[in-house]
């Protein structure tokens, strides 16, 4: 089993407690970075605020994780360039704080939630998840956040709603990638209900015990580890709940290339490369893909019924 208890989790492999100082002082530290952010500063040279208030989480792994410098400096993140090292280097303009995040669509209770009460919609956890990227990349990231279910039960989805459809930040004061076309700008991406509500499907806050990084998606990100790495939405601004699925970005750019799913599937290749194999960062030698990125135990039940080849 790829997943474990925190019963099952090394010591080592959980941030240690004393990172933890209290909720309060997360939010002004937070308040510290946008500050610097705001005055030019490059994120790797602003030290992330300490998170704080969270606890081990259900889900973790005994692989060794990517060493912080590598999760933080070598990204996707199109809206700060399309260099894997242009999201660390240029992100420092982006603002976190204030923040908010519109809920809107198919609920009964729509919304604009700040970024200081979605962190207290829900005790903040540990999770350390597998993530793999579509050009044949993974890592093992500690995140910090909760289940995006949390988020759902407030709003109180209704009978209609089947999608989710996240919109990232369209600022171009903020993200000099927006100048480019790359992407039909903004950033959109969805998941299916069943889901967005699965008890892996994270909102993020943070990784390493610290505040999310500029570049990893700050302040509040989607993390769904069984998908390539693209589905999980960054610097969210809104989350729309809709009937008929939503269109991606990626699906707008390239739809032979990047279906809705996005499923880690080995034995669906993209369409210019083989995914059989991926290259965790660090190591010289490829491994095998794992079919939903090792998370098959537990999500698998979703897609019984879907040819996976067409509903790639």
């Amino acid at each position: 089993m790829l997943i474990q208890h925190p019963a099952d989790i090394r010591p080592s492999e959980i941030t240690p407690a004393e990172v933890y100082r209290g909720r309060r002082e997360f939010i002004r530290a937070a308040g510290g970075l946008a500050l610097a952010a705001g005055l030019g500063a490059r994120v790797g040279e602003v030290a992330a605020a300490k998170l704080t208030g969270s606890r081990p989480g259900p889900f973790g792994t005994r692989e060794e994780m990517t060493p912080w410098k590598d999760v933080t400096g070598y990204n996707n993140f199109y809206e700060f360039g399309s260099d894997k090292e242009d999201p660390a280097r240029h992100a420092g303009s982006l603002r976190p704080r204030p923040w908010t995040v519109r809920v809107e669509g198919l609920v009964r209770r729509p919304g604009d939630y700040d970024i200081d009460t979605l962190l207290g919609l829900a005790p903040l956890e540990d999770r350390i998840y597998r993530m793999r990227c579509v050009e044949g990349w993974s890592m093992v990231i500690p995140w910090v956040g909760y289940p995006l279910d949390a988020l759902i039960r407030r709003v109180e989805p209704l009978g209609s709603a089947r999608y989710l459809e996240f919109t990232t930040l369209n600022d171009r004061a903020q993200m000099p990638g927006l100048r480019y076309p790359l992407l039909d700008w903004p950033y959109t991406e969805g998941l299916r209900l069943d889901e967005a509500r699965h008890p892996l499907t994270l909102l993020a806050v943070g990784l390493y015990g610290e505040t999310l990084p500029n570049q990893n998606g700050a302040p509040v990100r989607i993390v769904v580890p069984w998908k390539y790495g693209f589905k999980s939405a960054k610097s969210i601004v809104s989350i729309r709940f809709v009937e008929k699925q939503p269109l991606s970005a990626w699906m707008k750019a390239a739809p032979r290339e990047y279906g809705f799913y996005s499923n880690v599937n080995p034995e669906v290749d993209h369409a210019r490369w083989s995914q059989a194999k991926e290259r965790r960062i660090g190591e010289f030698f490829k491994r095998k893909t794992l079919m939903y990125n090792g998370y098959g135990e537990q999500v698998a039940r979703m897609y019984s019924n879907l040819d996976l080849r067409r509903y790639f």
